[in-house]
């Protein structure tokens, strides 16, 4: 269902979960799990390490916040919670055993966890076998529904077509394709490729660099000889440092080639360089300048136990918001039983920094506003499109306003 690049990583981040199951390592966390007489205990689950800390330790960070602001008023259940930290490492396979390793002997009540799509794919068996449940905070390509996780970050609807949605009413008609290699930006490619055959656009070049690689000056040397409307950017982690870096030193900034870009926010601004990104396109569903009352309080929150230097960003109020979607479904249940939670959430609304946020019951995803920001010289992005309303998700893009998607999913 993933194309070739899923092809390719699923032995690799399968393998673990695989030998878990032959060694035993699996049990059914449908029960009370991570539930003492005054604690309960939830698993984190991000990148502290490697290409992708870059991005995870900010989650991490907005989830414990939660975590704090929650205890701080009473708990869940009138239980405070644990936090069980854990280091993926950006690592798929160290996913999918500290995933085991947090349900089995941790036995927590739920994971909130992961940020590329190849992570969220390695641990996926794991929670599905155990019947555990993952709330994962991260945009993602979409055509993916699995019982046992929830989906806050936005889907392929409340993304990414509307970012071409906004490219393509600006008259931008000629796409270059740049993005890690592995299965969100090949599938989020896949996409974008059916998208352009239906409305005009043409694809002038489509490249990928391992996840972590620097080498990127054959890529701006081919985005400089095709000469696009704009560069469809998917790359991840710090590839994005030395991307953007070259891409200035070659010449290429916004009012030439702009970016658009779906995985850079806030905090990869700030690490990359403001200098570096002024003046280029992000599509997300939150930036730290959103006008909402909750975000006053949520950014206020956050600088105040971090640091005023610090910045919040999407993924990372996306994870704050899973936290607090779980404790709502958990105290509408009355119990951190797996099925009784996953029966409460759905239609569970909460006004939280990004704006209403309502969890679909049917795909377990939620709904969200789509924004397209522009990155200031401050390092700030504003938001210079929305939708107005938060948009339903639908992750197979079966809406009767995507025909051009059809047979994407098979």
């Amino acid at each position: 269902m993933f194309g070739k690049s899923w092809r390719r990583l699923a032995p690799l981040a399968v393998l673990p979960a695989l030998l878990l199951a032959a060694c035993g390592g699996s049990g059914d966390s449908s029960s009370d799990g991570g539930s003492s007489s005054d604690t309960i205990k939830v698993g984190l689950l991000h990148s502290l390490s490697g290409t992708m800390a870059i991005s995870e330790v900010t989650v991490r960070d907005s989830e414990l916040l939660a975590i704090e602001q929650i205890n701080a008023k009473g708990g869940v259940l009138g239980k405070k919670l644990v936090p069980v930290v854990e280091d993926g490492a950006s690592d798929w396979p160290t996913f999918a055993e500290k995933a085991q390793k947090l349900i089995s002997q941790d036995k927590v009540a739920t994971v909130f966890g992961g940020w590329t799509s190849a992570s969220r794919k390695a641990m996926l068996p794991v929670f599905e076998r155990n019947k555990s449940l993952l709330w994962y905070p991260v945009q993602y390509e979409g055509l993916e529904q699995s019982p046992y996780i929830f989906y806050t970050g936005a889907t392929t609807n409340q993304q990414i077509v509307p970012a071409l949605d906004y490219l393509k009413e600006q008259g931008k008609k000629k796409i270059f394709l740049v993005g890690s290699d592995y299965v969100f930006p090949r599938t989020a490619n896949k996409i974008i490729k059916a998208y352009a055959g239906a409305n005009g656009m043409d694809v002038l070049g489509e490249e990928y660099l391992p996840l972590g690689s620097t080498e990127v000056s054959t890529i701006v040397n081919k985005i400089q000889q095709a000469k696009p409307d704009f560069v469809f950017n998917t790359l991840n982690g710090d590839s994005n440092v030395a991307f953007f870096k070259q891409l200035k030193s070659a010449g290429i900034g916004p009012d030439q080639i702009p970016t658009m870009s779906v995985s850079i926010a806030e905090e990869e601004v700030k690490a990359i360089g403001a200098e570096y990104l002024s003046g280029q396109y992000v599509a997300w569903n939150y930036y730290q300048t959103t006008d909402t009352p909750a975000n006053t309080e949520f950014v206020k929150a956050f600088k105040a136990k971090y640091g005023s230097d610090k910045v919040t960003s999407d993924p990372m109020e996306a994870g704050y918001n899973a936290v607090n979607l779980w404790a709502a479904a958990v105290a509408k249940a009355g119990t951190t039983e797996v099925e009784a939670v996953k029966k409460a959430a759905g239609g569970i609304s909460l006004d939280l920094p990004e704006g209403k946020v309502t969890i679909d019951g049917p795909t377990q995803h939620v709904y969200k506003t789509a924004r397209i920001g522009l990155i200031g010289a401050d390092g700030q992005i504003k938001s210079i499109w929305d939708s107005g309303s938060p948009i339903k998700p639908d992750p197979y893009l079966k809406g009767a306003e995507y025909p051009w998607a059809k047979g994407l999913s098979s």
